[in-house]
Parts: structure tokens; sequence; C-alpha cells
């Protein structure tokens, strides 16, 4: 059925909805979100001082993208996800440690051993959580002087000429409802730190670090990514189907069946005074 010129009403989508969507494709958030960069790991272990004495909570951890970097370094591992699909292959990822246990639950109305662990970490996760409460209830479950970090990530940032992303913009226009035709790739020098919302008194910012990361992805590969984020994920499935087609036909005829993506990590890291 050709489906040139076909529309899709838009619709509005809870942010709750969008934090859900992800646990209905744990398998594709599995095989499609990269893992963190090297070098963001080794500076996340040594900004926050844990290593193989030390107690990690880690909140959010999807299907585990960092959590094996962080079972293999640490004593223990507890880690807190939202979805139950999302919470099994996590399980599956990390079962060679003997260390690390997923738990199903909301992190904002769970309720966790206080002043206990020497580290909460969660990465590309802690903007879904309760801003209101989020960085008190991290400060609570910390020990005096342990370390709270997190990992902002912003997909697609721009790093020189990106013809691939004003082509693009035509399968957004057609198949997304809510797209935003003035959007404009930023350069990372042109987004600011994602405010982590009100400080704390119980906590001091540490450090700030900055990563950008380039990954090449053929066709379907980038179907498969673009198949975990959220504004996709919730999509009416039809349009859903055509949208991520029309990426790949638009990848294999246009850009020789690969592209290049640059994504930027930002690490912060504080510290439970």
């Amino acid at each position: 059925m050709e489906r040139v010129g076909l529309r899709f009403p838009a619709r509005e989508t809870p942010v709750n909805d969008r934090r859900d969507s992800f646990d209905t494709v744990a398998e594709l958030y599995a095989r499609g979100r990269p893992a963190y960069p090297s070098e963001l790991v080794d500076d996340l272990l040594r900004l926050t001082g844990i290593g193989s004495n030390s107690r990690v909570l880690e909140i959010g951890p999807g299907t585990g993208q960092l959590s094996v970097a962080l079972a293999s370094h640490i004593a223990s591992l507890l880690a807190v996800e939202l979805g139950e699909n999302l919470a099994a292959v996590a399980r599956r990822q990390l079962a060679p440690f003997v260390n690390a246990e997923v738990v199903v639950a909301n992190f904002d109305t769970w309720t966790g051993p206080t002043a206990t662990f020497d580290a909460v970490v969660s990465a590309t996760a802690f903007h879904w959580l309760d801003p209101s409460s989020r960085l008190g209830k991290c400060a609570a479950l910390l020990r005096p002087g342990g370390s709270l970090a997190i990992v902002d990530t912003r997909w697609g940032v721009a790093v020189g000429e990106d013809p691939f992303f004003a082509a693009s913009q035509t399968s957004y226009a057609r198949w997304t409802p809510n797209h935003d035709p003035a959007r404009k790739q930023n350069r990372p020098e042109d987004v600011p730190p994602r405010s982590l919302g009100a400080a704390h008194p119980e906590l001091v910012l540490m450090a700030t670090e900055r990563y950008v990361v380039a990954r090449s992805y053929t066709s379907s590969e980038y179907s498969d990514l673009l198949s975990t984020f959220s504004d996709v994920v919730v999509l009416e499935p039809d349009a859903r189907e055509v949208f991520l087609d029309s990426m790949v036909e638009l990848i294999d005829s246009q850009f020789g069946g690969r592209v290049t993506r640059h994504d930027l990590y930002d690490l912060f890291v504080a510290r439970r005074v």
C-alpha cells in the first residue's frame, strides 16, 4: 500500500507515557542503545572514588548500558529499574556478576536504605525523575562523603557539516506529528549543561565533564537506535513503521547505507557533605 502523503493525527503524549514507553521495546533497547564511552566511565570511577569495596545504587539502568561497566569495578551494584522488561534484560546482561541485583520499582516512590551507598549513579534517566525530590532522595541514600554521578545525554549534535540531518527532516515532518519545522541541530558549544534543579544543602558539585562521541551506523542499526527514542516509540504503529522505513530508504539511497552521528554527554559529580 502506498503511504506517501498519509497523515496521522497529532496527540498529546504525557511525560509518564514517554517514560514508560521504553519498556515496550526492551530487546530493541538492548540492541540499539550504545554503551557509554570508556573515557566517561573511567572519569566517573575516578571522580566518584568508587572501587572494589564500593556499594553503588544505579537509577534507571535500562538494559545495562552502564551497569556492566560499573559491576566489573565495584563490590555491589543495586539497580532500580521502572520497567519489568528492561529489568529482565538487564539481569541477563549482569548474569556474570554475582554482586549485581536489579529490582523493579519506581525510584520516585521506592524506599531504599538511607546513608548506605558509596555512590548513586543515573545515566540518561535522571531527567525522568521527580524534580522536586530527586536530589534530596539521592542525598539521603548516600553515606556522608558519598558521590552522586549523573550522566545527561543529548542525541545528535552538529560537528561540522551534516547533510543527513537536513535530508532527514522531510521524514520527521511527514510522519511525526509534533515535528518542529524550525528545529536546528545545535553545536556542542551551543548546548548549555542541563540544570539539575535547585541546589540541595547536602550536595556539593565537585566536577563536570563533557564528551562528544562519533558513531557510525548502517541503516538498520540507525533504525534500531531511533526505535528506542521515546518520541518514536509513542507514535501510532503505522506512523512509526513508515517513518523508520523512510529513514532506512534515505540512508541506503542517498548516503551509501551508512551515517555518522555525534552524541553529547555531560557528566556531573557531586559529593554528600
